[in-house]
Order: structure tokens, then sequence, then C-alpha cells
């Protein structure tokens, strides 16, 4: 049982976000103020996510809650939809093992091309419906404009927001689904043609 079954009781004079901060062991106010955003800038995800609509639907079997929830963090730990978080972190993490913390632009640039030549994305990089940078972004940044601006992570992060965008410009796209005015497939979907062959062979094995 995690830590022989005992948790941190809620504080009265704390709001939702404060009392989870303070239940999760951080009891500074400023960890407060980023779990009360953070907390707001995700509650638009009202079910129409992956992870969100996953949870609606167990419980509509009338299964235990915590089944629901499981199901949930299931959904959300495709590298679709919640793991793409880990995996921004985890290719930032790579930048500083093979540039280090006082990354210059020009070393930036050539880390992110060697990414993309590889066959690679850039994580963090292209929403499936945002067209503009993300408005979430845009709060935790002011955030840390504010309270952190000196921690090189986020430093970092800064520099490949102003790198990043023009070289994916530069490097352009050809969505032949968009110019066939088709549905846009997924990385790892397949086509229809891809299934009638695959039944075929099945069928002739």
């Amino acid at each position: 049982i995690y830590k022989e079954g005992q948790f941190i009781p809620m504080h009265d004079s704390l709001d939702y976000g404060g009392n989870f901060a303070h239940m999760l062991g951080f009891d500074n106010l400023k960890m407060h103020e980023l779990m009360r955003l953070y907390l707001t800038i995700h509650s638009d995800h009202e079910g129409g996510n992956v992870s969100a609509h996953t949870a609606h639907l167990v419980a509509s079997a009338l299964s235990d809650p915590y089944l629901s929830f499981a199901a949930a963090l299931n959904g959300l730990a495709g590298p679709l939809h919640g793991l793409a978080n880990q995996e921004v972190l985890l290719w930032i993490k790579s930048v500083v093992d093979e540039c280090g913390e006082n990354v210059s632009t020009e070393q930036l640039k050539e880390y992110i091309w060697k990414t993309l030549n590889s066959g690679k994305v850039v994580p963090g990089y292209g929403h499936g419906v945002l067209r503009q940078t993300d408005p979430r972004y845009t709060c935790q940044r002011e955030f840390a404009l504010k309270h952190l601006p000196d921690d090189p992570l986020f430093q970092l992060v800064s520099k490949l927001y102003e790198v990043v965008p023009p070289i994916l410009i530069e490097l352009g796209k050809l969505i032949w689904d968009r110019a066939l005015g088709l549905p846009l497939e997924r990385p790892k979907s397949v086509t229809m043609e891809w299934l009638e062959n695959y039944c075929r062979k099945a069928a002739t094995s």
C-alpha cells in the first residue's frame, strides 16, 4: 500500500488547486499557484479527448470508479495523448545530454535538423486541432517568466520556441490526404488497400 495507506488531509482554507498541491506534499505557495494554473488551463478537456471520453464510457457501464480512472489513464498513456508530454521532456533531455544546458542557437538548429533528417519529429510542435501556438503553453510561459526566468530548462524551452517554428516552415511538407480532400490518417494507421492485401494473404496462407 502506498505510504502504508497514509495520506495528507485536505486543508479547509485552500481551494481545489491549492489542496491538490498540498495533498501531494507541496506547501510552497508558488507550487499552489502553478497547480491552480495547470488545472485551469486543462479544464477544457470536458469529454472529447481520449482519456476523458474513456472514463465516461467505462463509467456508463456502472463500473467501479477506480476502474474508470484506470481505463482513462491507459488512454492517457498513448503517444498521441498524454505520453506526448513525456516525449517532449525526453527529447529536451537528449538536447541537454548532447549539447549541454548553455546551447547556442546554431547548435540547436543543427540538433533539430539532425532529428528531422533521421525521420523523427520534434516533439511538442504540431497539434491535432490547434493551428497556432497552444494557449496553454502561453499561460505556462508567462508563469515561468514571472517566477523562474533564470531556470536553465525554461531558458532552453524558450530558445526552442524561437528556433523550431522557422525550421519547420522551411522544411515544409506535402500532405496527400489534404490535397485529395481525404480525412487525415495517423502515422501508424493503415489504408483500405493495405487491409485488403493483408486479408488476401491471410486467406491464402
